[in-house]
């Protein structure tokens, strides 16, 4: 006889089944670490704001290749880990059971491949940085990540990532590459403090971290210098997918650095500072240098993976504020509005 329940009309196999769905929903959620998940379309939005060039369709084809590999290094770190998070973390998705180890790795494996095939869509010069990008995180998960070497690893992850914004909107990185060094160094300071989150540790590595945030806080809110006349702002809607204008790479240092740069008196018009990289620099600030501070008084682990976390959400801010300083406000506002969402998503599911 087969037996069904008469609230739902289905047998007590499918009723389980069904209930199950959230609880394997929340464990990839865990596994994939879906509120990260908003630090990553700012790396190529800084980096398609740095060149100049309007975002085009090739860069919605970058974010998605760097939300692709992004997730593949998730997944993989969690397999990799699987032995030690049994000891140190066995609530994780893989020792808890919740995740076989194969369907992480299987994930890992579709994900990349996933953001290959997108950086090919947005051309040769997008998919030449999808291809050392994702050998690093690859490298990264699966040897380095132990070693003195992890640290500048993931910073490099992160530092590519700008770039692949910046080859797929415009064809070329150079312009980008202090937007990349910039948030390369923030997240070199993230994961040197991720080292120590599960057994805590000495405060040197917050107090590095907060004194990192210091110092890019104090260059990004540095005067911003004359900027070119006839260079239109990314975000202008008279500003084609591609432009031949092509400023020096020392102005475009200078630029989003606020470092002093040479400059032509006879296409160089004064101009009004704007408030906005500013005020999102601040927002970068408050956001990584409370939870570093504190940690760096306790370096206990909770207060660690704070302040892990309060580094990893700064991303957000740091990114609008590098869009900002490029000449691209709407592009730094659409990017600072996915911190509150990724603030909202952390309250449900970890992000470290």
């Amino acid at each position: 006889m087969r037996l069904v329940d008469a609230r739902t009309d289905q047998t007590p196999r499918q009723v389980h089944a069904r209930a199950d769905i959230p609880s394997r929903a929340r464990a990839w959620a865990e596994l994939l670490r879906l509120p990260a998940l908003f630090t990553v379309p700012g790396d190529a939005l800084a980096g398609a704001a740095a060149t100049g060039v309007r975002p085009n369709r090739r860069t919605l084809l970058a974010i998605g290749s760097s939300l692709c590999l992004y997730e593949a290094g998730m997944a993989l770190n969690d397999w990799a880990d699987r032995d030690e998070d049994a000891v140190e973390r066995p609530h994780r998705p893989l020792p808890s059971g919740r995740i076989h180890p194969t369907a992480a790795f299987t994930a890992a494996c579709a994900f990349t491949a996933g953001g290959l095939a997108l950086a090919a869509r947005a051309g040769r010069p997008a998919l030449a940085v999808a291809v050392p990008l994702a050998a690093t995180v690859w490298a990264y998960d699966l040897a380095v990540k132990h070693t003195p070497a992890g640290p500048p690893a993931m910073a490099l992850a992160r530092g590519l990532d700008v770039l692949l914004g910046a080859a797929a909107t415009a064809g070329r990185t150079r312009d980008a590459l202090p937007s990349a060094a910039a948030l390369g160094t923030h997240t070199l300071a993230v994961t040197t403090v991720s080292r120590q989150e599960t057994q805590g540790g000495s405060p040197l590595a917050p107090l590095a971290a907060l004194v990192t945030t210091a110092c890019l806080s104090g260059l990004l809110t540095r005067a911003h210098p004359a900027r070119e006349s006839e260079k239109p702002s990314p975000d202008s809607p008279a500003h084609t997918s591609r432009t031949s204008f092509r400023p020096p790479a020392g102005r475009v240092t200078a630029a989003v650095l606020g470092l002093p740069g040479t400059t032509t008196p006879a296409t160089t018009t004064p101009a009004t500072p704007s408030p906005l990289p500013t005020v999102l620099a601040t927002a970068y600030a408050a956001t990584a240098a409370r939870p570093y501070f504190h940690a760096t008084l306790n370096p206990s682990p909770p207060l660690t993976q704070r302040a892990v976390a309060g580094g990893i959400r700064a991303m957000i801010p740091l990114q609008a504020t590098l869009a900002a300083r490029s000449g691209a406000p709407v592009t730094a506002l659409l990017t600072a509005a996915l911190a509150p969402l990724a603030r909202r998503f952390a309250r449900k599911v970890t992000i470290t």
